[in-house]
């Protein structure tokens, strides 16, 4: 079973919601080998809870997942904190949407949660909690205490850090890292546009239906992260299709300033 553990399927936090969007998304990420994805928007992107009243309208939840176009969608979220950096959460619907809801009053810059009060937040509810891009210029958890960091479940080996700093050097950083933390590795592409979807993966040796078995089969370390090798021009061409797109429908280009290197969307 083959799952991309960082997505989102917003253009970016700035754009409205699209159905039609959405749908695309799905049947290339299906397209493109993939069973599942975790979905893990933006907590702070427009109107967040948009996203959830379409995916209830229009199709079955089970298990903890959406079955969407033939893609099993596992529902997340993607929380800045207040020491810089970001945290993926990914769990059932309704606490995805409770943990959303108490983190209302911390969605602007400046008053961003602490990554203790996260972690005690989102310790109950069997959340899967992965930390995102830990070495990406901008948005790094490296600096933070090893003693919070050892309460994530997993780290973040990003499609959009692989293509800026280089697989071989970006995969030994993060793989010492996880080491020294004793937390394994995951692969997330960080698409926000169909063009990235395998550019890496986890294959799993066997199905899950619930994000506890997810996150059983995560400690057990029964999976492999593949690395596409297009991973260079599916990074490259979602960026370009990326800003193409947002000039076309008059969004600002500077929400996302973290998409490659020093860039936070």
């Amino acid at each position: 079973m083959k799952i991309d553990l960082h997505t989102h399927v917003k253009l970016s936090k700035k754009s409205e919601f699209s159905p039609a969007y959405f749908k695309e998304m799905m049947a290339e990420a299906r397209g493109n080998g993939l069973d599942a994805i975790a979905m893990t928007e933006h907590f702070n992107t427009l109107r967040y809870e948009d996203i959830y009243e379409m995916l209830d309208r229009n199709y079955p939840y089970e298990n903890g997942y959406y079955l969407a176009e033939g893609i099993k969608v596992f529902p997340g979220i993607e929380v800045d904190i207040k020491e810089t950096g970001h945290i993926l959460i990914i769990g059932r619907r309704e606490n995805v949407l409770e943990l959303r809801s108490r983190l209302e009053p911390h969605t602007e810059k400046g008053r961003f949660i602490d990554f203790r009060t996260l972690l005690d937040w989102s310790e109950e509810g069997g959340f899967l909690r992965i930390g995102a891009h830990p070495f990406r210029e901008g948005t790094p958890l490296h600096h933070l205490s090893d003693e919070l960091l050892k309460r994530l479940d997993a780290f973040d080996l990003n499609g959009k850090d692989v293509y800026a700093q280089g697989l071989e050097a970006y995969r030994a950083k993060i793989g010492e890292f996880a080491k020294r933390l004793g937390r394994p590795v995951v692969a997330g592409s960080d698409t926000h546009q169909f063009m990235q979807y395998g550019s890496v993966l986890n294959e799993f040796d066997r199905n899950f239906e619930t994000v506890g078995e997810l996150k059983a089969l995560i400690r057990e370390g029964a999976y492999c992260i593949e690395v596409s090798p297009a991973l260079d021009i599916k990074v490259k061409s979602a960026n370009i299709i990326k800003g193409l797109l947002k000039k076309s429908l008059l969004l600002p280009v500077d929400d996302d300033l973290e998409e490659l290197g020093d860039q936070s969307a």
